[in-house]
């Protein structure tokens, strides 16, 4: 009796989840790995976390399979909440987007004053770029930056610029084989070992090149199913000074990965 008891009591203590639609980075940059550990420990809720890109993190909470997402595309986050899918939108941290290329850096973009004229540089030598092409954040970011730049870089879809599909491992991996340039956020950068002769290439600040992340909770009116009280419980843990610290402390290199900016609540 009291050893089905007590695992009746780790059972149930398994079943107390909630599930997160995340960015790859998230996870690719070992930052979940580091901090909801210790928010599960303090909190007894595990956090299951669904790794995708931002588009369909998106999706996967439009359609309720999600209690809560962190993602990183401000545009594509506003329009989620005034369709009423999201609710209690918080940020959380940010850091920023860099350009990686070849170390020879064919195309001169080293030098570029911004990084529109770095990306300007790329296209008119018809440098080898490789995008993630899977309507990520990263994926949006890029394609905004293009439009920023006015070029339009599809004319030379599959001859110097390669859309992978894929996360942004994958897509590193590509454009270390390729020796291609690519746009990353400095948390993946960091953390990727088998960059090849890959190097920062245009990395200095830039307004432009912001990468903010926020936490929403999937609206439980829309799909009551959701565990919204957990969820938020989550959210209040993350946007504290203890899960901000835990954000803070997470280092590659001595190198912090994301800067938490999570406002103080009133």
């Amino acid at each position: 009796l009291v050893i089905l008891l007590a695992l009746s009591q780790r059972a149930g203590a398994e079943d107390r989840f909630i599930t997160v639609a995340s960015t790859t980075s998230t996870v690719a940059s070992g930052l979940f790995d580091a901090i909801l550990p210790i928010f599960s420990k303090t909190s007894g809720i595990a956090v299951r976390v669904i790794a995708v890109g931002t588009g369909q993190a998106l999706r996967l909470s439009r359609n309720g399979d999600a209690d809560a997402l962190l993602v990183h595309h401000p545009p594509s986050e506003r329009k989620f909440m005034a369709e009423g899918y999201g609710i209690d939108r918080r940020a959380v941290m940010y850091n920023q987007f860099l350009i990686f290329g070849p170390k020879a850096d064919p195309a001169g973009a080293r030098g570029a004053d911004d990084v529109l004229a770095a990306l300007t540089l790329i296209a008119e030598r018809s440098a080898s770029f490789v995008s993630r092409g899977d309507n990520s954040g990263t994926h949006m970011k890029e394609l905004g930056l293009w439009r920023a730049a006015r070029i339009d870089p599809r004319p030379g879809s599959g001859l110097w610029y390669m859309e992978t599909g894929s996360g942004m491992g994958a897509t590193l991996r590509m454009g270390t084989a390729m020796d291609a340039y690519g746009l990353i956020d400095r948390g993946t950068w960091l953390s990727y070992r088998n960059k090849g002769s890959l190097i920062a290439i245009f990395d200095r600040p830039d307004n432009s090149l912001r990468n903010q992340y926020s936490i929403i909770l999937v609206n439980p009116k829309r799909h009551p199913h959701t565990k919204a009280d957990d969820a938020r419980d989550f959210m209040d843990w993350i946007t504290s000074p203890m899960g901000q610290s835990a954000i803070a402390a997470v280092t590659v290199g001595g190198e912090t990965l994301f800067i938490p900016n999570a406002r103080k609540r009133k």
